[in-house]
């Protein structure tokens, strides 16, 4: 089963690209923090490459910023590619299937509606 979910904050404005295809794609990055400290006492931080498609991606360009609290449920996909050195390299990336807006923001904007 390849299911995850994560909650992490933008950490910069997504943006939308479209395809020759005509399907639209935003990749975002989310700053998760860990629940525990390290040796120095410090939480530190995963950043963490997410894939957004579509009518999804669209409503996270719209409605989402740099800093907002925002949570993923979906999978991970490996891809293969070649880099300038012929060397074949393999790529992990979170694919989203659902998003939470999270900040408060966006609760009040709901609220409002």
């Amino acid at each position: 089963m390849n299911n995850l979910m994560l909650v992490g904050r933008l950490v910069k404005d997504p943006e939308i690209k479209e395809l020759e295809s005509g399907k639209k794609v935003s990749n975002i990055t989310l700053a998760i923090n860990r629940n525990f400290k390290n040796i120095d006492g410090v939480y530190e931080t995963d950043f963490v490459d997410c894939v957004i498609w579509d009518g999804i991606a669209n409503n996270v360009s719209e409605y989402c910023k740099k800093g907002d609290l925002i949570g993923i449920k979906g999978r991970l996909q490996t891809s293969l590619y070649e880099n300038k050195e012929g060397k074949t390299l393999k790529n992990m990336d979170v694919i989203a299937e659902r998003i939470s807006f999270l900040s408060a923001r966006h609760r009040e904007q709901e609220q409002e509606i």
